[in-house]
């Protein structure tokens, strides 16, 4: 591989291996997908593809193949490749005819508590994630996947715009509405009685 396209630790960047794959480069478009499996898996499933996230990324990367003639490269490759996941979420949705079975699966998961912590502080912890991920299961899609891009997968707001095909200011109106809902169901679950 010529040196042009090496990142700091000597890696084809993904500017470099996308050039290489519309050039035919098999071995730079695996260089991608490998890079991009998992993190685009992750989102997969916290889009609520559940146990199809497999389907659903092996599809984007496929129709990212394909369309590599037209990716143009202004917002990077992971945006431009995490809206194609989106896209084929949303398939899968309108496809099932369902919403919301299995969302944030994966943000649910208990992590093991740390062996120096405190068990009290885990379980509290442990209890505060379950409800914040019941109450981000109560939001619609669009309030979800906003949050999702923005807090769980820590995109910006312009690579969540390119991400989810809505302009920066939708991206700032729908964050700031999903989160007033999402206090307002957490608020509602604090109260005793309630």
């Amino acid at each position: 591989m010529e040196v042009s396209g090496l990142d700091e630790a000597g890696e084809v960047d993904d500017a470099a291996a996308v050039e290489r794959a519309r050039g035919g480069d098999l071995d730079a478009y695996d260089v991608l997908v490998a890079r991009w499996t998992a993190p685009a898996h992750r989102f997969a499933v916290l889009l609520g593809a559940g146990a199809e996230a497999d389907d659903v990324v092996q599809e984007a990367f496929v129709k990212a193949y394909r369309q590599l003639a037209r990716y143009r490269g202004d917002s990077g490759f992971r945006p431009w490749l995490f809206s194609i996941v989106a896209n084929e979420a949303r398939n899968l949705h309108r496809s099932r005819k369902r919403r919301d079975g299995l969302v944030l699966r994966a943000a649910a998961k208990e992590d093991p508590a740390p062996t120096d912590a405190d068990p009290a502080d885990h379980v509290l912890a442990t209890e505060r994630r379950q409800r914040l991920v019941a109450g981000i299961r109560l939001l619609d899609s669009r309030e979800r996947e906003v949050l999702v891009c923005r807090y769980f997968l820590e995109l910006s707001e312009a690579e969540t715009a390119d991400t989810l095909g809505v302009p920066k200011g939708t991206v700032k109106s729908r964050t700031s509405r999903a989160l007033t809902r999402l206090r307002s169901l957490l608020a509602v679950e604090e109260v005793p009685g309630a």
